[in-house]
């Protein structure tokens, strides 16, 4: 197999039907988490913060940097617009963190039947997105845009505070939403999904048609998105935030914001289904045509 046969492209349509899919998807996830209430035990919440095995499943088994864009924007839709909710400057750490820890799990995995590259991929985007969002948190309380009220004056306390924190997101909510139905979800789902958006499977062999995502220019790009994030999410703390708005509903609570939301998603997933759907029959109709 030639080096052109085996790398993994993507038509525009496909590329936008990925985006899409994984926009919704965990759009719907993300309100029904709105639904679920958190457990105290003394000073540990414990709570179902994401659903992150969707995009995982989705940067897996398709293009990882579609995939987790559009869990990104979907979280912001569904999550916060469609709630009558936006933070101004506050979305663009949210976005740039997730979609880049999506996005770097999703390219650990050179071959979706390997159950140990799964694994430690899922596990490794849900550490990644949790520590840069502690990241965030404590340059917050050390530059001085946000109190902390735990211990009064005592700024470094907030690194132990981020540390339990992180803990009990990484070792909860990732493995029990992030990396047990992953490992479950992408060994099945692989080969048996990709067909209805006219995608081969891609196996160990294929290469992206980017750069190896381990490369100077992935870390440099990295790094900078990361300043950024940190930088917009301190400009989101002061009065410098633009874009911030609440409220915008009269007269709807926010129980009824959270199902309509739900609808919402659930109405542009079962479209995506069923133009994918109708697209691999299509395909499928040619083939055989060709063949006859």
């Amino acid at each position: 197999m030639n080096t052109l046969s085996a790398r993994y492209t993507l038509t525009s349509s496909q590329k936008m039907m990925i985006f899409v899919l994984s926009m919704s998807l965990y759009g719907l996830s993300n309100m029904f988490t709105e639904l679920i209430p958190s457990v105290q035990l003394g000073p540990i919440e414990l709570s179902v913060e994401y659903f992150a095995f969707i995009p995982l499943t989705l940067c897996m088994l398709f293009h990882p940097l579609y995939a987790a864009v559009g869990a990104s924007v979907g979280e912001i839709i569904f999550g916060e617009l469609m709630l009558g909710q936006f933070c101004g400057l506050g979305e663009v750490e949210k976005f740039i963190t997730f979609s880049l820890a999506m996005y770097t799990a999703g390219r650990l995995v050179k071959d979706p039947t390997n159950k140990l590259q799964v694994g430690i991929a899922a596990i490794t985007g849900v550490a990644i997105h949790q520590l840069l969002s502690s990241i965030v948190d404590i340059v917050k309380v050390w530059v001085g845009v946000e109190e902390l009220e735990a211990v009064e004056g005592l700024a470094e306390s907030i690194v132990v505070i981020e540390g339990v924190g992180f803990l009990n997101d990484v070792f909860f909510s990732g493995i029990l939403f992030a990396l047990l139905p992953t490992l479950y979800l992408v060994p099945r789902l692989y080969g048996k999904i990709e067909p209805l958006l006219g995608i081969r499977p891609r196996h160990k062999g294929m290469k992206y048609d980017t750069a190896a995502w381990l490369s100077p220019k992935y870390v440099i790009l990295s790094v900078i998105l990361a300043v950024v994030a940190v930088g917009a999410e301190i400009l989101s703390e002061t009065e410098w935030n633009i874009a911030e708005w609440e409220d915008i509903f009269t007269g709807v609570s926010e129980q009824q914001l959270i199902w309509i939301s739900i609808g919402a998603a659930a109405l542009i997933t079962v479209v995506t289904l069923i133009i994918m759907r109708s697209k691999a029959g299509k395909s499928d109709t040619g083939t055989e045509t060709k063949n006859v």
